[in-house]
């Protein structure tokens, strides 16, 4: 009998114990919706639903970018070689970090393709190797993430999406030529000069960097030599994709040498001496290096000049210096 009193005495505190755990208000995670406007001509802009873009999750993945922390062994960031007034690009000749929003294949060579949040868990996990262990025993950072995300455990996931909507805002769509384009500037008679070789057959610029993003995102061999690395091939398998690189945006170019895949030229004079006379053959060059044969566009020094005018009007001043992309510490 007393068994069973005691029984009924534990039940009974039990049900109210949990009566009151579901009276107890759930702290909620409220985030911020980030509006991330399109920029005039652009392609629309996708946002995957598992991943909106929201205030806390953009500073989190700005901090996150500049952050050491996000190394296993605590030495770099993506900062350390992509560097904001180099056009978020460096020595090493890295790609520019410029509208990747629009990208579906990263890399030289395209080895990670899908969404921002497939190329960031690829650098979370294969090439920073980040030790998640790091952020979840950081009180800061568990702090900002559960502000972010709403979870009280980091992994690789919340890292990558973090990161992936910081990248999403790296929109770079102010330069002088945009700003032509919708009417509100006025080109110097050397850089309309410039746009005509640049958007005619005497410059062939046109065909890999003609959209509002200044390249297809295809990959192409552009004749840079008569045995070309593996490029494009090293992931395909496929022969036919040797020496084959991705095309990178001109936008910011005059900030972001130096130029080609392995860095070889380091000023724009030497990349347009390159396409005027250095074309190289080689069994996989692209067709529309329609000019090979001459070994090249064969433009006059005055074209040159006015083709170099023309580019810098894609440099985008406020982008190399927004603060909203600027290192946090």
């Amino acid at each position: 009998m007393k068994n069973r009193l005691v029984f009924m005495m534990v039940l009974i505190s039990a049900l109210l114990l949990s009566d009151c755990t579901k009276d107890e208000p759930i702290e909620e995670y409220v985030v911020t919706p980030y509006e991330l406007t399109t920029p005039y001509g652009f392609p629309e802009l996708i946002i995957p639903g598992d991943n909106p873009m929201t205030v806390e999750g953009v500073e989190l993945g700005r901090m996150l970018y500049y952050d050491p922390i996000i190394d296993g062994v605590n030495t770099r960031s993506c900062g350390s070689c992509h560097v904001q007034g180099n056009a978020f690009t460096s020595v090493e000749n890295c790609l520019t970090h410029i509208n990747l929003a629009w990208n579906n294949a990263f890399l030289w060579n395209g080895k990670i393709e899908g969404s921002l949040e497939d190329i960031m868990m690829f650098e979370v996990e294969e090439f920073f190797e980040t030790d998640v262990s790091k952020l979840n025993s950081n009180s800061e950072y568990s702090k900002l993430f559960r502000e972010a995300f709403g979870t009280a455990e980091i992994t690789s996931k919340e890292v990558a999406f973090a990161l992936a909507q910081f990248f999403r805002t790296l929109i770079s769509s102010d330069s002088k030529f945009d700003q032509y384009q919708i009417g509100n500037a006025t080109l110097t008679e050397a850089e309309a000069r410039g746009l005509i070789i640049y958007f005619s057959e005497d410059g062939d610029c046109f065909h890999c960097h003609g959209t509002r993003l200044l390249t297809d995102n295809q990959f192409h061999n552009n004749g840079l030599d008569v045995s070309p690395e593996n490029g494009r091939a090293e992931i395909t398998g496929d022969p036919n994709d040797q020496g084959k690189f991705k095309t990178p945006t001109l936008r910011n170019i005059e900030y972001s040498g130096p130029y080609m895949h392995d860095g070889r030229y380091n000023t724009l004079e030497e990349v347009i001496d390159f396409y005027s006379e250095g074309l190289l053959w080689s069994p996989t060059i692209d067709p529309l290096m329609k000019k090979v044969d001459q070994g090249g566009l064969q433009l006059s020094p005055f074209q040159k000049q006015d083709l170099l005018v023309f580019l810098k009007t894609f440099s985008d001043e406020t982008f190399v210096v927004n603060p909203e992309y600027s290192d946090p510490f």
